[in-house]
């Protein structure tokens, strides 16, 4: 872990959505030097699957040696921003470092995300970004330090990051045009930029959306509290830049990364790969049909009834195809080929993610984040399937 070097003592460090998760691990670092954390979050009352509120992260942040001020903040809401930050002024005398935290996610396509969904994430993610900037500005001018950190990815226009989630996608990348404005208007006298993390981070909400076991893939938090903190120590003139947190650490001299996985000696999947060349007569094709045996064995009355479904699988590779898995009709039928009634969600990834994803090894989310997998249809589906693959994993 990157040792606290006391940088951060008396700054004071205003985070969105600091009550629980990434904010809240960002907030406990700098905490450690003895910084003064404004926990600017909107949950005051606990959730009974998303613990803490913004008064439990005030107690942990005093108790790891910083002083706290929780405020309560709904970003979409500019006169609670402006009040947060009068707060904090009022307080600490000034405001040193913003991290825009707070974020909404629905990972659901264009026809499938309802319009009261698009509202809130383009209201937290982008339009909270910014006026939460906006607000703290004048104050970080003031400031020796100066940090806007927007948790944010890289700018990529490449289609797959859109395809399969746009809405979403349209919402964080207005938190990295951000960065991209503000670190040009602001350069020399405030620092802004962008981190985004190489592989899936553990958190509550992880678990909400991608069920019982997906932390096995996840890194801890404890990697981007690193890479911020990494972040803040550097001077302004270092603005601008769509920070990943792995390869700033590598910067810090971090060597051994499994420190940082919740299940050491586990891969993350959503780590990026060079494609590897692959044999020319790899066995991919014996692998899924003995997969789709397993299922087939798997498949009862009482699973159909449940599922209600039908599922195509478009395989890529030199051993790919079209296979389906009715769920719908009888008692359940898997087969070679399209299925005899319109399926209900069509699933497209390669032979070998889909063989790893089966037996448990790669999580449905997990590959669907990461663009392993694309899926097209009715998400809701989609997740029930999951559950009929974590009873099979055993045997797979």
């Amino acid at each position: 872990m990157l040792p606290n070097t006391g940088k951060l003592a008396g700054c004071t460090v205003f985070i969105t959505g600091a009550s629980r998760g990434i904010g809240k691990a960002i907030a406990l670092k700098a905490a450690k030097d003895g910084a003064n954390i404004v926990i600017a979050a909107k949950t005051t009352q606990s959730h009974p699957k998303l613990s803490g509120t913004i008064y439990t992260a005030a107690e942990e942040i005093e108790a790891a040696g910083g002083r706290a001020l929780p405020c309560v903040v709904d970003v979409r809401d500019e006169q609670q921003i402006n009040d947060a930050v009068e707060k904090a002024v009022e307080k600490f005398g000034g405001i040193d470092i913003l991290v825009n935290n707070a974020s909404a996610i629905s990972l659901t396509n264009t026809l499938e995300t309802p319009t009261k969904r698009v509202d809130l994430m383009m209201s937290v993610n982008t339009r909270g970004t910014y006026l939460t900037s906006k607000a703290c500005i004048p104050f970080l001018k003031k400031s020796k330090i100066a940090h806007i950190l927007n948790l944010s990815p890289p700018l990529n226009l490449n289609p797959m990051w859109f395809k399969q989630h746009c809405a979403y996608t349209i919402a964080k990348y207005g938190m990295s045009m951000c960065v991209l404005g503000m670190a040009e208007e602001f350069r020399g006298e405030i620092a802004v930029n962008a981190l985004w993390p190489r592989t899936a981070i553990h958190t509550a909400a992880m678990d909400m959306l991608g069920g019982s076991g997906v932390e096995s893939q996840c890194r801890k938090v404890d990697i981007i509290a690193d890479a911020a903190y990494s972040i803040f120590k550097k001077p302004k003139s270092f603005t601008g830049n769509f920070v990943i947190d792995e390869n700033i650490l590598k910067e810090e001299g971090i060597k051994n990364f499994d420190i940082y996985a919740v299940k050491p000696g586990a891969i993350p999947e959503f780590k990026e790969e060079k494609p590897q060349p692959q044999p020319q007569s790899k066995p991919h094709y014996g692998a899924v049909e003995e997969t789709f045996r397993i299922v087939k064995d798997s498949l009862s009355d009482d699973v159909v009834k449940a599922t209600q479904a039908i599922y195509q699988f478009e395989l890529s590779g030199e051993d790919g195809g079209t296979w389906f898995l009715d769920l719908k009709n009888r008692g359940g039928t898997v087969g070679h080929g399209e299925p005899s009634d319109r399926a209900d969600v069509v699933m497209s990834m390669s032979t070998d993610d889909f063989v790893k994803m089966f037996s448990g090894k790669l999580k449905p989310t997990v590959a669907f984040m990461s663009g392993k997998l694309k899926i097209k249809g009715n998400m809701a589906l989609a997740i029930k399937l999951e559950k009929l693959m974590n009873q099979m994993n055993s045997r797979l």
